[in-house]
């Protein structure tokens, strides 16, 4: 669609407000382009970095895997390979269940969702509820 440029001189005010549509709609159209494709350069680069965190922790889960065994063979060394087993199995049991305790102390620590707003939405719908039986 061609818009005929006059000189602003010469244009009329409707000419004029037409002119102002159709660049702010074009304006509008590229920056939304625009956004589409930074929005998709972004989506992009988040996912390849997402894809190398999960590819990092788990060679980090094979790496402990692969200490844990180090530790196997070392205590073989001088123990039965199954009682060197034994004891690094119990040794991880122990800092499992530490773990576990350290965290059932924190989630105990947890306070209520807005345990003050509640209160106010109770307040609320409670003066509600008084206002409209006062009214009935």
């Amino acid at each position: 669609m061609a818009v005929e440029s006059k000189p602003a001189a010469d244009a009329s005010i409707g000419e004029l407000l037409s002119q102002m549509s159709t660049q702010t709609s074009r304006l509008v159209r590229d920056e939304l382009r625009l956004a589409q494709k930074e929005f998709q350069q972004s989506a992009k680069h988040a996912g390849l970095g997402a894809g190398l965190f999960s590819a990092a922790g788990l060679l980090a889960v094979l790496g402990l895997a692969t200490l844990i065994g180090a530790a196997v063979a070392a205590l073989s060394l001088v123990l039965p390979v199954w009682a060197a087993a034994v004891i690094v199995a119990a040794v991880l049991f122990l800092v499992a269940g530490g773990a576990a305790l350290i965290g059932r102390r924190q989630t105990e620590e947890v306070t209520p969702a807005a345990p003050k707003t509640v209160e106010t939405v109770k307040a609320d719908l409670q003066e509600v509820k008084d206002a409209r039986h006062g009214n009935a």
